[in-house]
């Protein structure tokens, strides 16, 4: 599994889909827990780094 370097503005891809049907979300905040908006609708959650890491499937770097 490759080693990712998260920065905000960066979208992830991950494994579970949101329910609007989603996979990919725009990192708005790094830490210790993550903020991600969802391109799909634009709902916003925090979630624990630890768990971003694990269910990460891919990562775009921003423009």
């Amino acid at each position: 599994m490759p080693a990712y370097t998260y920065e905000v503005g960066d979208i992830v891809t991950l494994k579970k889909q949101h329910p609007c049907g989603s996979k990919e979300w725009e990192i708005l905040r790094v830490g210790a827990d993550f903020r991600l908006k969802c391109l799909g609708c634009g709902h916003q959650i925090m979630i624990a780094r630890r768990l971003v890491e694990k269910n990460t499937r891919d990562l775009r770097k921003k423009a």
